[in-house]
């Protein structure tokens, strides 16, 4: 997966920000937390006022990530 979220952040430069998280790293309990965390890998996808628009989880075909990105996008204007 992470070639396929790699090409998305270079596609989507400047429009998203993508953040990574170490899910092994403890400092990263209080996003496990505040997430629900499951399963690697989890993506979400994150609105302007923090809230949750999408979640997926396991492998995700990159027109999935695309489409929703696209309408998260598309809302904001």
């Amino acid at each position: 997966m992470a070639p396929i979220v790699h090409g998305l952040e270079e596609a989507y430069e400047g429009d998203i920000n993508f953040v990574y998280l170490d899910i092994d790293d403890p400092s990263t309990e209080d996003f496990k937390r505040y997430f629900g965390y499951r399963y690697q890998p989890e993506y979400y996808l994150i609105g302007p006022e923090g809230e949750v628009l999408n979640a997926w989880f396991g492998f995700v075909p990159p027109e999935a990530f695309m489409s929703e990105f696209d309408a998260a996008l598309e809302n904001q204007s």
